[in-house]
């Protein structure tokens, strides 16, 4: 059983292996095609503005993940890693998303009260 604070035994080992300069590579590649894809998503609602399919509660915990993952990037000892500038940038796309879906969501009941409103006079 490890002390708080103490190196796992073959800690050395790991942080000199290729695996250790490898794992970031992934991280990089992952954030990127996130934020490739989101944008698809955003020009979609800009231009039908119909975003029925979307669910806030899902992007919303997307925003969450993101925030965590700045969390813990920041509190990581030595000065903050670049790739947490890649999480703020996956984060304020979805939140753009999430602020369109709000917004077109909110067009669309006002439109349907003034249809009854004008329907029905």
């Amino acid at each position: 059983r490890r002390v708080c604070g103490e190196r796992h035994l073959f800690y050395h080992i790991y942080r000199d292996s290729i695996v250790y300069f490898i794992m970031p590579i992934f991280e990089v590649v992952m954030l990127v095609c996130f934020a490739a894809s989101w944008p698809f998503s955003i020009i979609k609602a800009i231009r039908t503005k119909v975003v029925a399919g979307k669910s806030p509660l899902f992007m919303t915990l997307i925003l969450i993940g993101y925030t965590s993952g700045v969390l813990y990037k920041c509190t990581l000892p030595g000065p903050i890693d670049w790739r947490v500038w890649l999480y703020v940038l996956n984060f304020l796309i979805v939140g753009i998303d999430l602020f369109l879906y709000y917004l077109y969501r909110m067009l669309v009941v006002h439109l349907k009260v003034l249809i009854n409103f004008f329907h029905y006079r």
